[in-house]
C-alpha cells in the first residue's frame, strides 16, 4: 500500500482551485494509478479525508475480486484515451455508491501521462430505477393476474354461447366469436321440455369487460324471463325497464332478436328490437324479419313498443339471427357486406345441410373481410325439418 507523501506536479497545483469548485467527484492519478488529487466532492460520496486517498492505488479501496474488472477498464482507457462505465464507489463505512466514472488519459506538460477520472453519484437515479423495476414488477404480476382472470371469464362466457342441437323437428346451429377475449355479444337456445324451444341473439354497445359484464347480466335475466313466462308478449318492455332500473349507465344501448317455437316447430312466435333483420327463407324465398321496435337501454327514455309476429313454418323453412358483427365488415375498398351481402351469402347456402350452411356463411363473410376481427359476432341458424 502506497503511503509516501506525493509531489504535485506544478500544472495540477494551477487547476486545483477550479477542480474544486465541481460538484462531480473528481480524481488525478499517475500513471502508475497513484491518486495525485481528489476534489472535495469525492470525499464527500465516500466519507473519506484527504489523506486516506492520496498516494493510494485502488487496490487500497476495492476488494481483491473487482480489482481484474478495474484493470480492464483501465486498459480501454489506455486504448481509445477516454472511456465510461457505471460501477461503484466503495465508502470508508463499507458501504457503495453507484456511480459513473468517465476517464480520459491525457499527456501533461511534464511529459507524464496522468489519469482524470470524473465520478457521477447516480444513487437518486438508481433508486428511481428499483422504484421503476419494483412497480414493473409489481404491474406485471397484475397483469398476469388480469390475464388469468380473463381467461376464466372467457371460459365462463363461452360456456354460455348457443350449443346446437335437434329439438323436435327443428334443428339449430349456433355459432359465437368476440372480437376480444370476452365480448358483449351473445345468443341463447332454450328448449322448454316439449312445450317451446325460444332462441335469440342479444348485442350489447362496446366490447370488452364492461361488455361482458353486462352482457352476462342481461342473459340472466333473459333466461329468467324466458323460463317464467309463456309468449314474448311485454318481454321488450320488461328487458328495457330492467336495464335501466339495474344498471342505468348512460349512453348503454343493445338490441336483440328473439324467437319462440311452439307446436312441434310447425309456428313460432318473432319480436326484435333495433336489431338488423333476420332472415326467414321460405319456400326458396328469403324474407326479411324487421325490427319493429328501437333500441333498448338507457339511450331510450320511453317504453318500448311491443310487436309481436306470428309466423307459420312447413317443412325445409330456415331462419337466420345474428348481430351487426356479420354485416359490418369492409373489404379492401372500404364496402360493408351489409344486409344485402349477408343475405346473398344466406340465399346461395340455404339447400345446404344446416352445419354446412353456417360454415359457407362464415367463410364468405371472413372473405369479404379485410383486416382482423373489429366486432363480435353470434349467429343462429333453424331449420324445420
Amino acid at each position: 500500500m502506497q503511503t509516501a507523501n506525493i509531489q504535485k506536479p506544478d500544472w495540477l497545483l494551477q487547476m486545483e482551485a477550479i477542480l474544486q469548485m465541481l460538484n462531480e467527484g473528481v480524481i488525478i492519478a499517475d500513471d502508475g494509478l497513484r491518486l495525485l488529487f481528489v476534489n472535495d466532492a469525492l470525499l464527500r460520496f465516500g466519507g473519506y479525508q484527504r489523506q486516506d486517498m492520496l498516494g493510494r492505488t485502488p487496490a487500497t479501496f476495492f476488494p481483491p475480486e473487482d480489482l481484474p474488472y478495474l484493470d480492464q477498464q483501465y486498459a480501454m482507457a489506455q486504448r481509445y484515451s477516454h472511456h465510461r462505465h457505471e460501477f461503484y464507489l466503495p465508502r470508508k463505512d463499507g458501504g457503495k455508491i453507484p456511480v459513473i466514472f468517465s476517464g480520459r488519459i491525457f499527456m501533461a506538460p511534464d511529459g507524464r501521462q496522468y489519469s482524470l477520472l470524473t465520478i457521477t453519484n447516480i444513487s437518486d437515479q438508481k433508486h428511481v430505477e428499483e422504484q421503476l423495476r419494483q412497480a414493473n414488477i409489481q404491474l406485471e404480476q397484475r397483469h398476469q393476474e388480469i390475464e388469468a382472470e380473463l381467461i376464466l371469464a372467457a371460459r365462463v362466457q363461452q360456456s354460455l354461447a348457443p350449443r346446437s342441437l335437434v329439438w323436435g323437428n327443428v334443428a339449430v346451429e349456433a355459432y359465437y366469436s368476440p372480437v376480444h377475449s370476452i365480448g358483449g355479444d351473445f345468443g341463447l337456445v332454450l328448449p322448454h321440455s316439449d312445450e317451446h324451444l325460444s332462441l335469440l341473439v342479444c348485442d350489447v354497445s362496446g366490447h370488452g369487460i364492461c361488455s361482458a359484464l353486462v352482457a352476462n347480466r342481461i342473459y340472466s335475466q333473459i333466461q329468467h324471463e324466458l323460463e317464467h313466462t309463456p309468449g314474448l308478449d311485454g318481454l321488450l318492455r320488461r328487458l328495457h325497464a330492467f336495464v335501466r332500473e339495474h344498471i342505468g349507465s348512460h349512453g348503454f344501448y343493445f338490441t336483440m332478436a328473439a324467437g319462440r317455437f311452439v307446436q312441434q316447430g310447425r309456428r313460432m312466435t318473432f319480436t326484435s328490437a333495433g336489431h338488423p333483420p333476420t332472415m326467414f327463407v321460405s319456400g326458396g324465398v328469403l324474407h326479411r324479419l324487421e325490427s319493429q321496435s328501437p333500441i333498448l337501454g338507457c339511450l331510450v327514455d320511453g317504453l318500448p313498443f311491443e310487436s309481436v309476429e306470428e309466423i307459420e313454418l312447413s317443412a325445409g323453412d330456415r331462419l337466420v339471427l345474428y348481430t351487426d358483427g356479420f354485416i359490418e365488415v369492409f373489404n379492401q375498398r372500404d364496402e360493408m357486406l351489409g344486409v344485402d351481402g349477408l343475405a346473398e351469402l344466406v340465399r346461395k347456402s340455404a339447400k345446404k345441410p344446416l352445419p354446412e350452411m353456417k360454415q359457407a356463411i362464415l367463410d364468405g363473410v371472413a372473405a369479404w373481410r379485410h383486416g382482423p376481427l373489429t366486432d363480435d359476432m353470434s349467429l343462429v341458424l333453424v331449420e324445420l325439418r
